[in-house]
């Protein structure tokens, strides 16, 4: 599976991979705001934006192995793996099946544990409704949880962009993407085991991914640091993108 790839800048390659159910449409203030520091590498992961879903079992290894083909297309041996949300669960994935391939981790806005059995039902359930009746679930349910409450009080703009994006997910993304964060594994044991240096990020108000999450995250990696970014819920880069920007561009600059 090949997917549909934006890049922007020179210098140290860091792939950005984007929040459920969003597509690299997001990073683009980190696109921008980046491109003097680094190569920012955006992929559409399977199925949502311009990337085809293809035919696979649901699985966050299939969409590690999707970013490994991003790096060969790019003509990257090593990079930074960095993501939101979802993104982070691949990121760790990824560091999983490839981890002579990242020469440090970005994990925003998520969390290490496996889902519950609880979770697990609920995103089933969603998967089953968007199959049948569309992304209106999406906007009732998953939409207000995304964002802050300072964005959702006082930033209309990010607020109408962002559910734009979630109403532009397909179905069969939505569904194929909800399955493969319910099957994924507690990855701690990755993070401990990770030999090269970690950054992880969270905004202040994430009720999704709280910063006791992030805390948890930091404690497992031997190297880490953590940006807790204030204003901002559970689409940090998006909702405060300068001090994300900000605390990427720190951490990378040792890395070039």
């Amino acid at each position: 599976m090949q997917l549909y790839t934006r890049s922007a800048g020179n210098g140290v390659p860091v792939v950005l991979l984007h929040a459920f159910p969003l597509s690299s449409a997001m990073w683009l203030a980190q696109r921008e705001g980046l491109a003097a520091t680094c190569r920012v590498i955006t992929p559409d992961l399977r199925g949502f934006g311009g990337s085809l879903l293809g035919g696979d079992e649901p699985s966050m290894d299939a969409m590690a192995d999707d970013v490994a083909r991003v790096l060969d297309a790019e003509g990257v041996e090593r990079a930074v793996v960095g993501g939101q949300s979802m993104g982070g669960y691949v990121t760790m994935a990824f560091c999983r099946r490839h981890p002579d391939r990242v020469t440090g981790v970005i994990l925003a806005d998520t969390k290490a544990a496996a889902d519950t059995q609880q979770a697990r039902e609920n995103r089933e359930r969603i998967a089953a409704k968007v199959l049948a009746d569309g992304t209106g679930v999406l906007v009732e349910e998953v939409l207000p949880t995304l964002l802050g409450a300072t964005t959702k009080q006082r930033r209309a703009m990010v607020f109408g962009r962002v559910r734009g994006l979630v109403q532009s997910a397909p179905p069969g993304a939505v569904a194929w993407a909800q399955r493969a964060m319910a099957g994924r594994p507690d990855s701690f044991d990755t993070l401990a085991a990770l030999k090269v240096p970690a950054l992880v990020i969270v905004g202040e108000e994430d009720e999704l991914a709280p910063v006791s999450d992030a805390e948890a995250m930091l404690r497992a990696v031997p190297d880490g640091r953590l940006t807790v970014i204030e204003q901002a819920g559970h689409l940090s880069a998006v909702e405060q993108p300068e001090a994300f920007n900000r605390a990427v561009a720190d951490f990378v600059k040792p890395l070039s």
